[in-house]
């Protein structure tokens, strides 16, 4: 648990950079947007200042899910990353539709203007700053496997995109082609929605305690094996936060004693721990019953 505390403290750095670099290009972009007329890099601005509030949530869940065990949450707090990313997710989908929205607005109506190539720069930058910024934070998420991190990694991504996207815009503006910024804006938030909805998807099968069959029929299979196990009745698996819990029910000889019961669900425990990283295993042992089978 230690170790896993400090994974989530390192993760810590990960959100902070995301908002220092959020801060600064939001300032950047509106300031730039402003004097070169560029209606796409002062929508990428005001979008920096949303991403400011799912980074925030990423920092708060992080920081709850360091949290000790209390009477009332006895398996800690540790889902509060979970729930970050849900929140990181519904941010990212409603800056996605806002994306299209506006682009299909302009381009329907067809009010274009020539921003100044200054403001393509400024675009081309940020997009270089927030792919550094997502490649720190996706070695670092998986490196201590967080949930709520690798979240902000995607959205970090894909605010590259839309950075990436604003430029190509403008440039096409520098030789007439009006229409390509809004339609590279409707293709940059479709890349924004899907990103969110993986994340949703990921976050919401967590917080319903699912978890990978084909691993548990693994984990069955290969505990059949053990000595002195003669079936696994039954196996069940849920993710708290960034951790693995797993309810396991086996049959050994009815003749064995406690001690060495007890033994197998050790040697059982060190499988896990060492073969899948599972520090928590709850083993329940029922005497085999030969007329069952």
């Amino acid at each position: 648990m230690n170790n896993h505390n400090e994974n989530l403290k390192t993760g810590e750095k990960g959100a902070w950079l995301s908002i220092i670099a959020y801060i600064f290009l939001a300032i950047l972009k509106l300031y730039f947007a402003s004097v070169g007329n560029s209606e796409g890099l002062r929508a990428d601005g005001l979008n920096n200042f949303t991403d400011i509030i799912a980074s925030v949530a990423v920092l708060v869940g992080l920081k709850i899910a360091r949290k000790p065990a209390d009477s009332v949450h006895r398996y800690g707090h540790y889902r509060a990353e979970s729930i970050a990313s849900l929140f990181a997710a519904f941010i990212m989908m409603f800056i996605g539709l806002q994306v299209i929205f506006t682009a299909g607005q302009t381009l329907y109506a067809s009010d274009y203007e020539q921003p100044d190539m200054l403001t393509a720069w400024v675009a081309l930058f940020a997009a270089f700053v927030m792919l550094g910024v997502f490649s720190y934070n996706l070695k670092l998420a998986k490196k201590i496997e967080s949930s709520a991190l690798y979240a902000a990694a995607m959205d970090n991504r894909s605010d590259a995109f839309v950075s990436i996207g604003v430029f190509i815009g403008i440039i096409g503006a520098q030789f007439g082609l009006f229409w390509l910024d809004p339609i590279v804006a409707i293709l940059v938030g479709l890349i924004i929605c899907k990103t969110a909805w993986d994340i949703f998807k990921d976050s919401t099968v967590t917080l319903t305690d699912g978890f990978d069959y084909k691993k548990l029929d693994e984990m069955k299979e290969n505990i059949r094996t053990f000595k002195n196990v003669r079936d696994v009745i039954d196996i069940k698996g849920r993710i708290h936060g960034n951790q693995e819990l797993l309810d396991i029910t086996i049959s050994v000889d009815a003749t064995l004693n406690v001690a060495d019961s007890h033994a197998i669900t050790e040697h059982i425990e060190d499988y896990l721990y060492k073969e899948y990283g599972i520090n928590h295993a709850l083993i329940h042992i029922e005497p085999y019953e030969e007329d069952k089978k």
